[in-house]
Formats: C-alpha cells, structure tokens, sequence
C-alpha cells in the first residue's frame, strides 16, 4: 500500500493547527459572500501570493502590513476605530458576537492601547463556535448554510496566542483584558453574564449573521447596557442576510433608535443608547 500524499503546509498556520487541518474533512468554508466584480477573486489571491513571498524583512514585516490593506478592508479597520471612539468615556467591556478570525478583537486591543492604555477594565471578550453556523433558520434567507464560515480546528488557541502578544504591546501587559469564549453563543453569553453580573457593555459588535445568535444574545445583554453604549452590526438592512435586521428589529424596535452607517463602509451600521 502506498504511502498517503501529505498535502503542502498552510503558510501562516502554527505547526499544531497544521496537524489539526490535516486530519479534518472539512477545511474552513471557502463560500463566503462576497459582492465584488468576478475580477475580484484573481486580483486577491494573486496578493495574497505576493503576501506569502514578500521580500521585506522578517523583523520589518509587521511594520509594513499595510502594504496589504485593500480600501475595503482599511475602512472595516476605520469603522472600529470610529466605534471605539464613542465609547471612551463610557464605562463598560467590549463584547463582540461572532469574532470568527478574531481581526475585531485584536484591533479593539491595539486601539485600547493607544486611546486608553491604563483602563484595565476595558476588558474584550469575543464568542464564536470557531465551528461554523451551528444551525439557520427561514428569518437567514437561502444564501447561508449550517457550517458556514467555520474556521481551522482549534483555531481559538492559536487566536490566544495572538492576542495575548498583542497585549503585550502595551501598558499593564501583566493584566489579562480579553476572553475568548468558544460555544453557541445562546448559551455562552447567558452564561457570562450570570456568571459576571457586574458587567456593563460599553460596545456591543454583532457578527454573527444569523437570526437566533443575534436575538438570543441582544436579549442576554439589553439589561447591560447604559446610555452611551454602542451596538455595531455588520448585516443591518442588508438582503443577503436578513436574519441580523429582523433580531434587532424584534428586541429593540427599529423605530425607537436612530440606525446610522458609517459613510465609508457601506455595510456596516450601529446605533447608540441614548
């Protein structure tokens, strides 16, 4: 019998995750909506490869990221850096619902850092499955699937690694601010809470793209709100993803709260406790 062909390393990927993404049949959900042109998907992966060759330095990689930024992605990055700007005079964590790759978080700890490196109860706790979807309802239209959007095996302890480095970088680093919660969050977060009665959430960002996580869990945190907290929602009002819109809309009233988007980010939207 012959030997099984070992499929090529994943660049990027700790050498323990490599071992888990062998053994799954099921790799992280390639399917994701996207609404760019078809000419798109090329021009990405051909930066990417470009990425994964880059000549620069090991020691100056980091300080040339954003060589890499495409305009959308930058003004995801400037729409956090907006949330987190209405909260700094609010007290309170920031949760985020559904962190998948745990981009969000590790910008929330960088932006910590520069607007408020001594608040050691700034704490940013994220939940997601790391699974993919655990289930969809009629409310999430027929463009999502049970599974979707899953991430490597064991993704979570690789994305602790990450953010515990970044803490690093700044004031009180001995202080752990972040929690990664792995579960369904219509359970984790109830949990949370009960367990952490004292919390008050000063930002809320929900990304979960689905119905039930996102009602579930605006119900669990609405008592731990105050006035000046922030909610921010990747999915309001947009048709491919109803589910988002038809929660908030159930729990808080769409005509109750003015929902505003950011003007450079077509997508994403937030409204403000007031």
């Amino acid at each position: 019998m012959s030997n099984p062909v070992r499929p090529p390393a994943i660049p990027g990927l700790h050498p323990s995750i490599q071992v888990q993404y062998r053994m799954t049949k099921h790799p992280p959900s390639s399917d994701i909506i996207t609404f760019g042109p078809p000419a798109e998907k090329d021009r990405r992966k051909a930066m990417v490869k470009l990425l994964r060759e880059c000549p620069i330095p090991e020691h100056e990689l980091m300080l040339n990221i954003g060589l890499f930024l495409t305009p959308q992605t930058l003004s995801r990055v400037l729409f956090m850096d907006f949330l987190y700007q209405q909260i700094i005079d609010v007290q309170g964590v920031v949760m985020e619902f559904g962190c998948r790759w745990g981009q969000n978080m590790s910008l929330f700890s960088s932006l910590r850092g520069i607007y408020e490196p001594f608040n050691r109860l700034r704490k940013i706790i994220g939940f997601d499955t790391f699974q993919g979807f655990p289930s969809v309802t009629a409310q999430d239209g027929e463009t999502v699937s049970q599974g979707g959007y899953a991430t490597t095996p064991k993704y979570d302890s690789y994305l602790n690694q990450v953010l515990h480095l970044q803490e690093q970088e700044s004031p009180l680093e001995h202080i752990k601010k972040f929690d990664i919660i792995q579960g369904d969050a219509t359970k984790t977060v109830p949990e949370y809470l009960s367990r952490q009665p004292e919390t008050i959430v000063a930002l809320g960002y929900f990304d979960f793209d689905l119905y039930s996580p996102t009602k579930t869990c605006l119900e669990a945190v609405r008592g731990h709100l105050t006035r000046g907290s922030v909610l921010g929602f990747d999915e309001v009002n947009d048709d491919a993803m109803p589910g988002e819109t038809i929660a908030l809309k159930e729990v808080l009233g769409l005509d109750k709260y003015s929902v505003r988007r950011y003007r450079y980010n077509s997508r994403t939207s937030y409204l403000v406790i007031e």
